[in-house]
């Protein structure tokens, strides 16, 4: 686009050039006196005709006048075999003649500056009436982008950590490459591919790994390009990328953010029959309708799978559904090193240290803390990144940057050194709990502090006694502020929002609730944005979620006594916690461990 317009912006200023240049030229010429032969002879006999030009049809020349002043004057000659001599025997100055000017010259000098003016028009005007005309006439065309090969491309060695990822993709591409060895013995090639998974885990880096490895023309569109405001475009546009992709069999076309146009149908309040479905409706009928595209595989992504309309997820569709989840602890520690490629670090940095301290982060995010690392060390003056950038950027991403400007007075941060003590205690106490790795009170982001807990490994099931467990450690902070200062403040917020939340999962999803039972009877909230809520109704009965009630604030009470009775048991312990936390601002784990030492109570 930028070119475009640098374009027309030199041809604008082209065009300006000539028509001054044009103006320069025709300048207003010097009016001639035409008079008769006889007249040109008798002025030629006095000696006041200085200069003549001649040609066949025509003398001009310069003569002094009855005034006295020298001016120009043009006549028609007659035969004159004489005049030569005449010239020279009067002594004019100059004579020369010119050479004959024929119609079609005379026709270009007086009609050429008209010619290049209409010439100008239609370049910079009618000209850009047209080309808009063709933009209007290819509104229905798709916007999808071949990939173009000779550019950089992005292989499967830049991907990691979703190996199970990757082997459902490179059997595509063998598809792709040698279809026949499938073929011989009868399998057919899969019609689309849906990646979906949290944001962040490299759904779009695996689509453009797949174009450097496929080998094979590999468009690309977002699922937001095929919807407009005029209808049909959508249906039409997609009709235009199926072609093109046809013309090029064997191809891939990528479709990033599906639900976008892969929404669930009918699901709207005045009537379903909207663009949006009508895109749709033309995208199935090219996935699998009557007329079968060939050598077309369509791999699309999203993050909201729970919304796509099951008559896209069903075979001969998408034929495959791949989960691309968050890394593991050896999926992190290979992101890690895919990023850190291209990033200075020093020689005593272990990243499988960063990757046991990064349990939940996806791959954009594992992106970002080496960036931010890189930055930290740059912004230092120093020569690589060290690990103590690298934890920097861990605290960044997770909690944001600090805080240095804001002061707190020393009342709250003495409450804030309590409370921040008061988790750190309590998950030091309660077993099963994760270590904690660093304890501040340093403002991050939107919080005071922080206590940063890290666990050892990869957990993928969690028991009711670690969630009770993990319920005391969020309310150890403002049980802390009551045992000591006898009253409560806001910096709770946060801790009873997760206590809450994690309360009413217990009961309503994980049927951990003794009173309720083995029961799920969490609200259906995944078609909110489809429409359909207003007409459903919770599914249980107002005396049950009575019980939901009193079980979640049972629950999220037994945690709150349970923290009570650990601090007021170590009350000496938390003082002192409290005292160092406010004295440094930050402690770290090892900290922790030498202080709890010193108490052996």
């Amino acid at each position: 686009m930028e070119n475009k317009n640098l374009k027309q912006l030199a041809v604008w200023a082209m065009g300006l050039v000539l028509l001054l240049l044009l103006f320069q030229s025709i300048h207003p010429p010097i009016p001639e006196l035409e008079i008769p032969y006889s007249t040109f002879k008798t002025k030629l006999a006095q000696g006041n005709v200085s200069q003549v030009r001649m040609r066949p049809d025509l003398i001009r020349g310069e003569m002094k006048g009855d005034d006295g002043k020298t001016e120009k004057f043009r006549t028609l000659p007659l035969p004159d075999l004489n005049l030569v001599s005449d010239l020279e025997k009067y002594k004019v100055q100059k004579f020369e003649g010119e050479p004959d000017r024929s119609w079609v010259t005379g026709l270009i000098v007086n009609v050429g500056w008209i010619i290049l003016f209409f010439g100008l028009w239609w370049l910079l005007v009618i000209r850009q009436v047209q080309i808009g005309g063709k933009q209007a006439l290819s509104f229905g065309r798709s916007r999808a982008k071949q990939v173009d090969d000779k550019k950089k491309k992005t292989t499967f060695a830049d991907v990691a950590g979703c190996d199970e990822s990757k082997e459902e993709l490179q059997e595509i591409i063998e598809f792709l490459k040698s279809p026949e060895k499938f073929t011989k013995l009868g399998g057919k090639m899969p019609r689309g591919v849906l990646l979906f998974g949290a944001p962040g885990t490299g759904k779009t880096l695996l689509a453009r790994a797949v174009a450097g490895e496929a080998g094979v023309p590999f468009f690309a569109a977002s699922a937001s390009e095929f919807v407009e405001m005029f209808v049909g475009v959508g249906a039409s546009r997609v009709r235009d990328l199926f072609d093109q992709a046809k013309k090029a069999a064997p191809a891939v076309i990528f479709v990033d953010e599906l639900d976008a146009v892969g929404r669930h149908r009918f699901a709207g309040i005045g009537g379903g029959h909207d663009e949006r479905e009508q895109t749709l409706n033309q995208l199935l009928i090219e996935l699998d309708g009557f007329e079968q595209n060939q050598g077309i595989v369509l791999i699309a992504a999203t993050n909201r799978p729970d919304v796509i309309d099951p008559a896209l997820l069903r075979p001969g569709r998408f034929d495959r559904q791949i989960v691309v989840s968050l890394p593991d602890i050896k999926g992190r520690e290979a992101i890690l090193k895919v990023h850190s490629r291209d990033v200075k670090m020093a020689a005593a940095v272990d990243l499988s240290v960063i990757a046991r301290r990064t349990p939940g982060f996806s791959g954009a995010d594992l992106a970002n803390v080496i960036n931010e690392a890189a930055l930290l060390a740059a912004r230092r003056n120093k020569e690589a990144v060290e690990l103590s950038e690298l934890e920097e950027s861990i605290e960044r991403v997770m909690a944001g940057p600090q805080k240095k400007s804001s002061l707190m007075s020393e009342r709250e941060k003495k409450i804030v050194a309590y409370h921040e003590s008061g988790h750190t205690l309590v998950a030091k106490m309660l077993p099963n709990t994760d270590p904690v790795h660093k304890v501040s009170i340093i403002s991050r982001g939107h919080a005071l502090g922080y206590t940063l807990q890290l666990p050892t490994e990869d957990k993928y099931l969690t028991s009711r006694t670690d969630i009770t467990n993990r319920l005391a450690v969020l309310l150890g902070g403002r049980c802390a502020e009551e045992l000591t200062f006898n009253e409560i403040t806001t910096g709770a917020s946060d801790d009873l929002a997760k206590a809450s939340s994690y309360a009413l999962k217990m009961v309503t999803e994980f049927g951990m609730s003794d009173k309720i039972g083995p029961l799920a009877l969490k609200k259906p909230t995944q078609e909110v944005f489809l429409g359909r809520d207003i007409t459903q109704n919770a599914g249980y009965s107002e005396r049950t979620a009575q019980l939901i009630d009193e079980e979640v604030k049972r629950i999220v009470m037994d945690a709150q006594t349970k923290a009570r009775e650990l601090l007021t048991k170590h009350k000496k312990i938390l003082d002192d916690l409290a005292a160092k936390l406010f004295d440094r601002e930050v402690l770290t784990g090892e900290d922790i461990d030498a202080i709890l030492a010193a108490n052996p109570a």
